[in-house]
């Protein structure tokens, strides 16, 4: 009996090793392509993040529509919406809903992430008429 393996048990051998190889690639490009989503998804949650933060701060919340871009690829559209007051809630407080789209272009095809939230906000109040300081 000879020792050894045949030339048929080697060519079966390296067939079963290709096959495991490109399993294996396969996967390894799953996971690099989903890495690379998870990465655009979170600059979409931090541009929202930030959007929203920004919202109410520079200028008082009014009802209506915005739009706008960050870069080439990313556009922006807030709606905000004025919410009907709770029973027992305070005349001054006003509570809006927003609303944002971003849209941008991924993989060919067109994608929109949404983002919603509630924000109070104080009613501005006038301006005194009289003066705290001295003659």
């Amino acid at each position: 009996m000879a020792a050894g393996f045949s030339l048929l048990e080697t060519i079966a051998a390296i067939l079963l090793l290709a096959l495991a190889f490109g399993a294996v690639m396969h996967v390894a490009g799953a996971a690099t392509g989903l890495t690379g989503h998870a990465r655009e998804l979170n600059r979409i949650a931090m541009l929202a993040d930030t959007t929203m933060d920004a919202m109410g701060h520079r200028e008082p919340l009014r009802e209506g529509t915005a739009t706008g871009a960050y870069d080439a690829r990313y556009r922006w559209r807030t709606v905000v919406t004025a919410q009907d007051p709770l029973p027992g809630q305070a005349p001054d407080l006003h509570v809006y809903r927003i609303d944002l789209d971003i849209a941008w272009r991924g993989g060919g095809a067109a994608r929109v992430a949404h983002f919603a939230t509630l924000r109070v906000q104080d009613e501005p109040r006038p301006a005194s008429t009289t003066s705290v300081a001295g003659p």
